[in-house]
């Protein structure tokens, strides 16, 4: 009996079931970004050592001088971490050897025509598996269709010889963050795992428990990969019926926001969600396209999403044709006129600019001949972006008096908490709230 416990603990399974119980495994997180670095951080403050990767050498340097460079994570998080070494930062991806669980969290993007673009999935797949050892587990958290995580990663760790489930462990657990949500941090959202086999599952699920409040266990990654698009398409779909609800309740005279606050009242049966200038963030825009991607090779049609999807990419037109209105009806064209937008992130108080409507809204002013000022307190300087490539560099302008009076427009795209809409009221010839910013009507102000 006691040699057979002996064999069982120095097992692959065995073995790694052991460090993780112990907190001594260690933990690769590749990918430092808006998922990966919280994550990190996560495990660290758990007693966990952490070897963070990525291809980006300024959050690599500003990890290891112990500086945060996402603005809405605690900055003091990080620099005791790095102290103590339990957080360590890295290019060299020839380290990921010294890792017992690998946890993947790269972007997974869309391709031109609206498909899913896997390029950094398995360019990650390609070095986890030329360093791959037994005894390892290999942990997916960027969001994908369902397979993606059988069919395009296990091939690819398996090539060398170690068989999954044996020698090393497969599992999705599909990333759930909400950048800035005050009530719920990485931790605190239950994290839902689905593993290749019994013995990952149960090793994933171990490893999880040891950071997050709950662990919910699925039976395969594909459930797990589909539980991440369906939150998604979830809202994706009710973002779009509300912008929609939004259109139809301005031709008939209504004011969406009244209308939605008296809705929110009702107790049951009823779950708020606001329109606005377009969809944004990594997740939302992306996501319900890799479903109905998939559908189509299964012969299906996602109508609901691919109408969605129309919806929410319209609002940024429509936005850019109510300013555009809004200023014939004052004599004046959008070309030469000066516009300022408000908000530059994908949503308020947050630095996170990725697929931001702002950037369309700002491109399409731009084509119409406008001169286009931004000013966002967490973005001072607008980043390159993957979708609008020819926006040329633009800074954060100061938003006081002399600015409002010197624009002939204002853009109201981000809610940011830290903006005085009261100074941009009393100063700003004419206001296009896409946010809902302001309820009360007078005659400079028109909602979008």
């Amino acid at each position: 009996m006691e040699s057979s416990s002996a064999n069982a603990v120095r097992s692959p399974h065995g073995e790694l079931e052991e460090r993780i119980a112990r907190r001594h495994a260690t933990v690769a997180t590749i990918g430092l970004g808006y998922v990966g670095l919280p994550l990190a951080l996560a495990f660290a403050e758990r007693g966990f050592p952490v070897l963070g990767f990525d291809v980006d050498g300024e959050k690599i340097a500003a990890l290891k001088r112990g500086e945060c460079y996402i603005r809405h994570l605690d900055g003091e998080r990080v620099a005791p971490l790095v102290r103590a070494g339990r957080l360590d930062a890295t290019a060299d991806f020839r380290r990921l050897a010294e890792a017992d669980a690998v946890l993947i969290s790269v972007p997974t993007p869309l391709g031109s025509h609206h498909e899913p673009d896997l390029s950094y999935v398995d360019q990650t797949a390609e070095h986890v598996a030329r360093h791959l050892r037994r005894g390892q587990l290999v942990v997916l958290e960027s969001t994908t269709y369902p397979g993606t995580t059988e069919e395009r990663l296990r091939p690819v760790l398996e090539a060398g010889g170690l068989s999954c489930g044996e020698d090393f462990f497969l599992a999705y657990s599909p990333e759930r963050e909400d950048p800035g949500n005050p009530d719920f941090g990485t931790t605190d959202v239950p994290k839902v795992v689905g593993g290749a086999d019994r013995r990952s599952g149960d090793l994933a699920e171990a490893l999880y428990r040891q950071v997050f409040s709950s662990v919910v266990r699925v039976s395969s990654p594909r459930a797990a990969e589909a539980c991440k698009l369906t939150e998604n398409v979830f809202r994706a779909v009710n973002i779009a019926l509300v912008n929609e609800l939004k259109t139809v309740f301005e031709a008939m005279g209504i004011d969406v926001w009244e209308v939605l606050d008296a809705a929110a009242t009702k107790p049951f049966g009823f779950m708020r969600f606001d329109p606005g200038p377009g969809w944004g963030g990594h997740c939302i825009p992306v996501d319900p396209f890799y479903l109905a991607w998939q559908a189509r090779g299964h012969g299906m049609r996602a109508r609901f999403i691919e109408l969605a999807g129309e919806v929410n990419r319209e609002m940024p037109a429509y936005v850019v044709g109510k300013l555009q209105r809004a200023l014939n009806d004052r004599g004046r064209a959008v070309r030469g006129s000066r516009i300022l937008l408000l908000g530059l992130a994908y949503k308020p108080d947050v630095d996170d600019p990725r697929e931001s409507p702002a950037f369309e809204i700002l491109s399409r002013l731009r084509d119409l001949g406008a001169e286009v000022l931004y000013h966002d307190p967490h973005i001072p300087h607008a980043p390159a972006m993957r979708s609008w490539p020819d926006l040329p560099p633009l800074d954060s302008v100061p938003l006081d008096a002399a600015v409002l009076g010197a624009v002939d427009a204002v853009v109201v795209v981000t809610h940011h908490r830290a903006v005085d809409y009261e100074l941009v009221r009393a100063h700003a010839p004419l206001v296009v709230d896409a946010r809902g910013v302001y309820r009360q009507s007078w005659p400079g102000l028109v909602r979008a």
